[in-house]
């Protein structure tokens, strides 16, 4: 499989600033090109399926997702996660009938297509994938996890960025029933602290939280915002916990079971307590996607995003030194030292 480095030895992310070592990535959004055809790469997810229900047979007379339309699909896909290699026959026979012709590249895609949905299971393959619809210039959404390491996921938002391309990452779970009234309307006022859980399963090809905690760790980033300093990880057979401290003395937990689970959590206000309300499925996220299709501005900054990834390698860090507190700015220097 083609990987970070094979990218900058035949010189993809090599030249125009790709590599500088900045810290900070820019979240200026890109041009908005015209065009309601939407395109998407990766049939090894459910995912792909649903969303491709919502945009084709649930649009409403008042087009209440934008008027677009899933037209095309590249399947592939992981190439050796067999859970995900083994939906691609059904998957795209499924969107099929639904309208969806199957292209043999995602360079055919792209040229039948106005934005993009990468929706490929495999974090790994995101990088090589996203840096074609880069040069195509299409605004593109990356479903998670945005990538399969936090060097790819910072090489995604570098070259997102000097290529002035708006991409856009996130779980479903950051849209959880109640985050409207907690965030939006300050019901509690300002965020003091949160506690989130979710179910929590590992793929041996990624980071542990990359795969599933993500959700979680999601809904504990949208309620806590940017400006954690440090991450303790506490692990039992049953049970991963992350406890998070932020700027302002601020703690975000966030807890993953490998049993019986659920996804919820509770935020902490200076006005107030309230749960984050049940799993609401993925019309609200389509939602933000369509508004982001439709002015090309990300409702979730590339800071936040690389930040929520450089939390979840420093658990995984916190976890291999035996549940120490470490430092996310370390991890996150030492990470940008390689590139």
């Amino acid at each position: 499989m083609t990987n970070r480095r094979t990218f900058i030895k035949t010189g993809i992310l090599a030249g125009a600033g790709l590599l500088a070592p900045r810290l900070s990535y820019s979240n200026t959004s890109g041009p908005v090109k015209k065009g309601l055809r939407a395109g998407i790469i990766g049939l090894d997810t459910s995912h792909s399926v649903e969303f491709t229900k919502t945009f084709n047979l649930k649009q409403t007379d008042a087009n209440e997702y934008g008027g677009y339309k899933v037209v095309a699909a590249y399947p592939h896909g992981s190439k050796d996660i067999e859970s995900s290699v083994s939906r691609i026959p059904k998957y795209t026979e499924e969107v099929k009938g639904m309208g969806v012709r199957i292209t043999e590249s995602i360079e055919e895609l792209l040229k039948e297509t106005d934005v993009i949905l990468l929706e490929t299971n495999d974090g790994r393959r995101h990088l090589e994938q996203a840096l074609e619809v880069f040069k195509a210039g299409k605004t593109v959404f990356i479903d998670k996890p945005v990538a399969g390491s936090l060097e790819d996921a910072y090489a995604i938002y570098r070259a997102a960025g000097e290529l002035n391309v708006p991409v856009f990452s996130s779980s479903s779970l950051r849209y959880m029933s109640n985050m409207n009234r907690i965030l939006r309307e300050q019901s509690i006022g300002k965020v003091t602290g949160a506690d989130t859980y979710s179910p929590y399963s590992i793929e041996p090809t990624h980071p542990d939280f990359f795969w599933y905690a993500i959700h979680g760790i999601e809904a504990l980033f949208a309620l806590m915002g940017s400006g954690c300093q440090t991450v303790t990880r506490i692990s039992t057979p049953e049970t991963e916990l992350a406890v998070g401290v932020w700027d302002e003395s601020r703690i975000g937990t966030y807890r993953g079971r490998k049993g019986k689970s659920d996804y919820g959590g509770t935020a902490f206000g200076e006005k107030g307590i309230e749960s984050i309300g049940a799993y609401n499925g993925y019309d609200p996220l389509l939602r933000e996607i369509v508004k982001f299709f439709q002015t090309g501005v990300p409702p979730v900054s590339a800071d936040e995003t690389l930040e929520l990834f450089t939390f979840m390698e420093s658990a995984d860090e916190s976890k291999r030194l035996g549940g120490v507190p470490v430092r996310l700015s370390d991890v996150r220097d030492r990470v940008l030292s390689k590139m």
